[in-house]
């Protein structure tokens, strides 16, 4: 006996197939807004996890454009019932397991194969692979456990005074560390979570797949050096923060390093973060086009070669 539905095209002017990206949309709001509440109000709220909001903004924008290339597209749709409610059931029981014992990491997490489940029961396996790399982002927007953060967070902010404290010295102030702690002339600074770089290398990261995603590399090499090469840009951007935000108060005072300064900084420098990511894309993209092209003709010489054999 199959369970599947009949085979039949997608047409974005179709009553029948709007409906249930409408149930979807109201279902899905329905069970997940108090749960993304609870965080905008708790760990969204601080600077341990700032990043979420980010990422769920990015991720429901991201479903809008894929879902309404998905419409263009003009595939078939096939409902895979046999597939898709065993996944959809299953994400609802991590959904009532978080949501009763207050455990915000399968709360969210849930929100995955629930996403998927419905994709598969509406529209079938071809939309569910049009629509892979939503799912995979959404891994970005699921908060991580405090005791996980903890563990990240201490050894960065370690890293980043370390290296600050050196590059200063090297460019002649007095400036001296103990732990997390910056004394400059005569200030001291504290490297707060925020400067830490766990939140700018989250959202860093996701948004350069999210950019690899768009423009569609074909070099696999080219993606893989990119994704790894934006841990060091955020690593760099969170050092040049705390350098900035030293050398502005050695020279303007503590008042000015505690004022709009700090937050626009940040911003400041998570923006030449993602100016950092796509120089070096650009990079790489003239070095795999320079590989592929000496590949290119040492494949060209060596047939000539051989034909002249």
């Amino acid at each position: 006996m199959r369970l599947d539905a009949p085979v039949s095209r997608f047409d974005p002017s179709s009553g029948p197939v709007v409906l249930p990206w409408l149930i979807l949309f109201a279902g899905l709001c329905a069970v997940y807004v108090p749960s993304f509440v609870g965080l905008f109000n708790g760990i969204w709220s601080t600077d341990r996890q700032a990043h979420g909001p980010i990422m769920l903004g990015v991720a429901l924008w991201l479903l809008y454009f894929k879902a309404r290339s998905l419409a263009h597209a003009g595939i078939r749709i096939a409902p895979a019932h046999a597939a898709g409610w065993p996944v959809l059931i299953c994400g609802l029981l991590f959904y009532v397991l978080g949501r009763s014992q207050s455990f915000i990491f399968f709360e969210v997490a849930s929100l995955i194969p629930v996403l998927l489940g419905v994709v598969l029961i509406f529209f079938g396996r071809d939309a569910a692979k049009r629509l892979w790399f939503v799912f995979f982002f959404l891994l970005f927007v699921i908060p991580l456990p405090g005791s996980v953060v903890d563990a990240m967070t201490q050894p960065m902010k370690i890293l980043v005074s370390y290296l600050a404290e050196h590059v200063l010295y090297w460019l002649g102030y007095p400036v001296a560390r103990a732990g997390v702690v910056i004394s400059i002339g005569p200030y001291q600074l504290l490297v707060a979570d925020a400067c830490a770089g766990l939140n700018s290398l989250f959202t860093l990261e996701a948004l350069g797949l999210l950019y690899m995603n768009v423009v569609r590399h074909e070099s696999v090499f080219r993606n893989a050096a990119l994704a790894l090469l934006i841990i060091p840009i955020s690593l760099a951007s969170n050092v040049t923060r705390v350098m900035v935000l030293s050398l502005i108060t050695y020279h303007l005072g503590d008042a000015a390093g505690r004022s709009f300064l700090h937050g626009f900084s940040g911003m400041a420098l998570f923006l030449t973060a993602l100016l950092l990511i796509m120089g070096t894309d650009s990079l790489l993209r003239k070095f795999t086009g320079a590989r592929s092209k000496n590949a290119a003709m040492r494949r060209l010489q060596g047939k000539s070669v051989g034909h002249e054999t």
